[in-house]
């Protein structure tokens, strides 16, 4: 389904953005929290999460994302050179190319974390990519994040290939650039979502 603006409609309808194609919504196989909207690629391990969070008022805009990236990584308890790596310093997003006029900056961040996948002892590794839209007067942080399996460990359950019903989805990986027109298309319709 999409919203009127072509984008696929998140959070209720009160947010919307261009899902690359043969993204899976993640609630129609398990639990996912409500502040959270979840996409895995139907052939993949690619998976694709967008967040709200609470605004981290007290990091810099121009480290927020850095901020978060870390946080993830002390989520998916990664291993490996440091708690994740980022590859660089964050990069501004000009904010006239992009649909969320609300944001007062937004950010990306790429880097790698080795996670294991449902607690398994093997570890895979993936490149992670970070956008980040800093919204201060809702006293929030929209983060969307694109995983995208590097390696992956031939112990790791995914090494068998993704599990689940196939069908019409796109076989074709997804890629960075459909990860930055999902940025560039993520639209605010309700600002009731904030509370």
């Amino acid at each position: 389904m999409l919203s009127p603006g072509g984008g696929r409609p998140l959070f209720g309808g009160a947010m919307s953005a261009r899902v690359p194609p043969g993204a899976r919504d993640v609630s129609d196989l398990r639990e996912v929290p409500d502040h959270q909207e979840a996409f895995a690629h139907g052939h993949t391990d690619q998976s694709l999460v967008v967040e709200l969070l609470e605004l981290q008022a007290h990091v810099a805009d121009r480290d927020a994302a850095r901020y978060h990236f870390e946080d993830l990584a002390g989520s998916n308890e990664a291993r490996g050179g440091g708690p994740g790596t980022p590859a660089a310093a964050a990069a501004l997003l000009p904010r006239s190319e992009l649909a969320l006029v609300q944001c007062s900056s937004a950010w990306v961040l790429s880097g790698a974390q080795c996670v294991s996948k449902f607690n398994e002892e093997a570890r895979n590794e993936v490149a992670v990519h970070l956008g980040l839209f800093r919204l201060p007067q809702f006293s929030t942080d929209v983060l969307v994040t694109f995983n995208d399996p590097v390696r992956i460990s031939p112990a790791s359950s995914s090494a068998s290939g993704p599990s689940g019903p196939s069908g019409p989805q796109s076989a074709e990986p997804w890629t960075v650039h459909d990860f930055h027109r999902l940025l560039h298309s993520l639209t605010l319709h309700d600002p009731g979502l904030f509370g």
